[in-house]
């Protein structure tokens, strides 16, 4: 899980990914800012993506203090912020996952109808399955998330994984990864599973659902987002597009719907 292999691997799935996210449930206020539309001329050499570096990376401390969970208690917030933060690290041009707000869209994620299971089979007989199966515990992912994240602090409570180094915390996430460990009933590669999508899904997903602050990752891939028209260069041939992306929340004139009615997240 070296830095580098994980950066390669998260922008090779988000080319493919993003278009696949499904949606969540809350908006975050980050995505409502106003959009400056910016036209491509065949005349204008295009100039490459922005880095972010508008704010300075919050520390964990920052975070916490500018981030109201709705669903994660303190410990579980803690492990959540730390682990998302190795899981996807920011670099020297690039914010991570945890500047990205990745845990800010979790957390909606359990707080809402995703979490709750609403769209889950949940009458059993809850047997073991084989891989093709998929998921198959009798667990919602919010008593997922709860039972193992507080396996996980009650195994750790002489060294919590956030005061451990980075090379303790990959070390202990590939554990998890590996599987064989029990958190309370939940096998811990499956919990590995559930918080290595989701924290994918929030770094991609558009801002709309809390996470992909500032649309840090399109920006990243040379993603365009939810920018639906392009009447004003359907005459021009041979340019390359180059503005910055836009959030569900916009529509083409940059103006912010602050209510975009988008559907609930699919289990």
């Amino acid at each position: 899980m070296a830095d580098i292999s994980r950066r390669t691997m998260v922008k090779a799935r988000g080319v493919i990914g993003t278009s696949m996210l499904p949606a969540g449930l809350a908006l975050d206020d980050a995505s409502a800012r106003e959009h400056q539309k910016h036209k491509a001329t065949p005349t204008k050499p295009p100039s490459a993506p922005a880095p972010v570096t508008e704010t300075p990376a919050p520390s964990l401390r920052t975070y916490r203090l500018t981030t109201a969970y709705l669903f994660f208690n303190d410990d579980e917030a803690a492990f959540i912020e730390s682990a998302v933060a190795r899981l996807i690290p920011k670099d020297d041009r690039w914010a991570g996952a945890l500047e990205a707000g990745v845990p800010n869209f979790i957390d909606k994620q359990l707080a809402g109808a995703w979490g709750a299971g609403e769209r889950l089979y949940r009458n059993g007989p809850w047997q073991p399955g084989t891989p093709s199966q998929g998921y198959q515990l009798p667990l919602t992912p919010a008593e997922l998330f709860r039972t193992a994240l507080g396996a996980i602090n009650k195994e750790l409570s002489k060294t919590p994984f956030v005061q451990m180094s980075p090379e303790q915390q990959d070390g202990y996430l590939k554990s998890l990864e590996a599987g064989g460990k029990d958190l309370a009933g939940v096998p811990s590669d499956v919990l590995f599973a559930h918080l290595w999508q989701s924290t994918l899904e929030g770094f991609f997903s558009d801002p709309v659902y809390g996470g992909n602050h500032d649309m840090v990752a399109w920006q990243m891939i040379g993603f365009p987002g939810a920018y639906a028209s392009y009447y004003d260069l359907i005459d021009q041939h041979g340019i390359k597009i180059d503005r910055r992306p836009m959030s569900l929340a916009e529509d083409v004139h940059g103006h912010v719907h602050i209510d975009p009615g988008i559907p609930a997240r699919s289990p």
